[in-house]
């Protein structure tokens, strides 16, 4: 009988990858090495049970990632953590409400220490069952000496295997996608260049490369990665790692509006060539060993072409003697004028300087990122002391301290992070209320259900709760009829746990959580009829247990976050929008002159931390593609070039120098209260769930106003013969934002 491609792709997808049955037979192997030693040879059930359980918590609840040496020493940096919480649940199971107390503070504290980066996320679970499992009676605290003995050998054992049985090599890693990007965008600047140089490229050359260039900065974007190899630590190298994300998405735009503009220009030419030098050395630099890259010859290349730029006959920087005598000493042959040799008015197209100014600014910022991300030494921090903190204030803070910020600033109602602590605080704190008034037996296990399948939804906890049930169910009617057959006969329970066990670790997490939590029920049967004689009851209060701590997460997610994180990332993205608005107006307001700085940017810098990790969250649940609203990355996108884009340019740009001419300000800060007021009204079409469609009218006019005025001739020198380009930059940053708002309003 032939297969149909629905039933052998779902087969094919139900196969378990090599790695997940290694790592089964890792944590089948430490479990049952530790559990058997204590339980048959040093006649010890409570360090069995610890030691078995240990090895479970960290290898199969908790997810530790990378290879096999970062396991291992991940796994031993924990015995500290492990010890603290198998002593405060034994002192504090003394009674119901101090153990309830204790699993509410743990519940937080655990959780909460996931803003500390992926690991911590990974380990959440781990950890909370180490405290679990002790905080049940019996009260025994002459029995932590075997407690603490167990645990410490699961979790010596687990990392033993880790470095034994079949050892993982370092998967890829978020350095190797920032390398990728950062290569294919060299290779785009180095069409860019030609184009300028007026060298002729290979058909279809260009539009295959910025193919290219857009997947691989696809790849950068949190979304795209799993979670355990996102760069989202506190530390500098994480926040490098991530800087140097941004910094390249924001260059690729500039490249291919560079190839958009390109005409002969020698001077951009050069200087985007340079800018794909330093991208390819900032991609060799990315790997650990690689050769730390440097900005020396991207520097002086900028502070040449931005002084020749200067230069240019009625620059905003020269007066009429020196335009004079610049326009009367050029030589069209040579590479370095900014000139257009073929324009006998000796002007060029501001734009196209202006798109390779930034390409060349925003490598310098990957390439500073990727030093921070290899400790090298920086320059001192050159931001005017009004502009504080710049954008890699973090290199020059110690660790500690940039721990205790990241710590601080999430603890909000706004955080992703604080809320979901929150909520696992509360769901744990009544389940281990409910487990000791009702005297449940082995109460433990309902905590370990809420911890399990408890989502951030209402909608995602019932739909993952079904199959647990069913699982659940069937997995003891299976122990029931186990126990009634095999009767109290130890020795087939020890053999029978290693093969169960095994099976247990591959299928749960390849097949469903029916399949996990049916078998698991089975080898928990297998564990507890070792350590005391048990009956078909045990089923029986196994699926209590279960039905009663998937019915606190269900609750727990109702009550704290019954849509998940649709509606929240709706009002976070508004508010992104809105201090971008902020932002957009004071930069220009600082860059003219009529204005100071505020802290809209700082605001807007941290608005879209708390906006990414929403969106990460997002999408990290189940929801209907159809109803996902507007373009929510390209939302969050606008934000980030909001933010990147006026970066750059307050370090370029001199305050009160992007307009010297009272027209040409006013003229700016009218561009930038129509970008401002476009931001303001997405903000408010996203509050009002209005659905997405062509974009705003406003929105629309704005952008056609400016990119006329770009397109256009060079703007006519004033009153005193200077063109205003600094004031180009500004108009090019602004239409690129209206180009960003643009994108939200079509579907995702």
């Amino acid at each position: 009988m032939r297969r149909s491609p629905e039933r052998a792709e779902r087969l094919r997808r139900a196969r378990p990858a090599p790695a997940l049955v290694h790592r089964a037979v890792r944590v089948t192997a430490a479990a049952c090495a530790g559990f058997y030693t204590f339980r048959y040879g040093l006649d010890r059930p409570a360090s069995a049970t610890y030691a078995l359980f240990a090895a479970v918590a960290l290898g199969v609840l908790a997810r530790v990632e990378g290879s096999a040496r970062t396991r291992a020493r991940t796994i031993l940096w924990t015995l500290p953590a492990a010890w603290a919480l198998v002593c405060l649940g034994t002192v504090l199971a003394v009674h119901s409400w101090a153990a309830a107390l204790g699993m509410v503070g743990v519940g937080f504290a655990v959780s909460y220490g996931s803003v500390g980066g992926p690991r911590m996320v990974g380990l959440a679970n781990g950890l909370q069952l180490l405290y679990i499992l002790p905080c049940f009676p019996p009260y025994s605290p002459d029995t932590l000496p075997q407690r603490l003995l167990g645990v410490t050998a699961g979790l010596l054992l687990l990392a033993a295997a880790e470095l034994l049985l079949w050892p993982e090599p370092a998967p890829p890693d978020y350095r190797g996608r920032l390398s990728r990007a950062a290569l294919a965008l060299a290779e785009l600047a180095d069409l860019a260049a030609d184009a300028c140089a007026g060298r002729a490229t290979a058909p279809g050359a260009v539009t295959s490369a910025a193919d290219r260039a857009r997947a691989r900065l696809d790849e950068l974007r949190f979304s795209r990665v799993p979670v355990m190899e996102r760069p989202a630590g506190a530390g500098a190298v994480d926040r490098a790692l991530t800087h140097c994300a941004a910094a390249l998405r924001y260059t690729g735009p500039q490249v291919l509006r560079i190839l958009r503009l390109a005409r002969p220009y020698p001077g951009a030419a050069r200087l985007t060539a340079v800018t794909a030098q330093a991208l390819r050395a900032a991609a060799a630099g990315l790997p650990r060993a690689g050769p730390v890259p440097d900005t020396g010859v991207l520097d002086r290349e900028l502070a040449d072409f931005d002084t020749a730029r200067a230069a240019l006959p009625g620059s905003d920087r020269t007066d009429r003697t020196d335009r004079t005598d610049r326009t009367d000493r050029t030589d069209p042959t040579d590479p370095t004028d900014p000139t257009d040799p073929t324009d006998p008015a000796g002007r060029v197209r501001p734009a196209l300087g202006t798109a390779a100014l930034d390409s060349a600014e925003g490598a310098r910022f990957v390439v500073r990122a990727v030093r921070v991300g290899r400790h090298a030494a920086l320059p001192p921090d050159e931001t005017p002391a009004d502009q504080r903190p710049g954008p890699f204030w973090y290199a020059y803070d110690p660790a500690p301290l940039l721990w205790w910020r990241r710590f601080r600033a999430n603890l909000t109602p706004r955080s992703v992070a604080f809320r979901n602590a929150l909520r696992t605080a509360g769901a744990l704190g009544a389940a281990r209320l409910l487990a000791g008034g009702l005297d449940l037996s082995h109460g433990f296990w309902v905590l370990l259900a809420t911890l399990t399948l408890m989502r951030t939804s209402a909608a995602d906890t019932r739909t993952t709760l079904r199959p647990a049930l069913v699982g659940t169910a069937l997995g003891a009617a299976a122990t029931a009829a186990v126990l009634l057959a095999v009767g109290e006969h130890p020795l087939v329970y020890a053999l029978a746990l290693p093969p169960v066990m095994l099976i247990a670790f591959t299928a749960g997490p390849a097949l469903g959580p029916a399949w996990g939590q049916g078998l698991f029920t089975l080898v928990v049967a297998l564990v507890f009829t070792q350590l005391a004689p048990a009956s078909w009851r045990l089923a029986e209060a196994r699926v209590v247990n279960v039905a009663a701590g998937a019915a606190i997460g269900l609750l727990a997610g109702l009550c704290a976050w019954p849509r998940g994180g649709a509606q929240d990332l709706r009002r976070r993205t508004a508010g992104l929008l809105e201090d971008s608005a902020d932002a957009v107006r004071e930069t220009v307001a600082v860059l003219t002159g009529t204005g100071h700085p505020g802290g809209a940017l700082r605001r807007a810098r941290n608005s879209t931390l708390l906006t990414e990790a929403m969106y990460a969250q997002y999408r990290c649940e189940r929801h209907d593609p159809a109803g996902d609203g507007p373009n929510w990355q390209a939302a969050v996108l606008a934000g980030q070039h909001a933010v990147r884009g006026a970066e750059p340019l307050l370090a370029r740009i001199p305050p009160g120098t992007a307009a010297p001419h009272r027209g040409g300000a006013r003229a700016l800060l009218g561009h930038a209260d129509q970008v401002a007021a476009a931001f303001r009204r997405q903000a408010a079409a996203l509050r009002a769930r209005e659905p997405a469609g062509a974009a705003h009218p406003a929105v629309a006019r704005a952008r056609a106003a400016l990119v006329a005025e770009l397109d256009g001739p060079p703007p006519a020198p004033g009153t005193d013969g200077r063109v205003p380009l600094h004031a180009v930059d500004v108009a090019v940053w602004l239409a690129g934002l209206l180009d960003d708002l643009q994108q939200i309003h079509e579907p995702g």
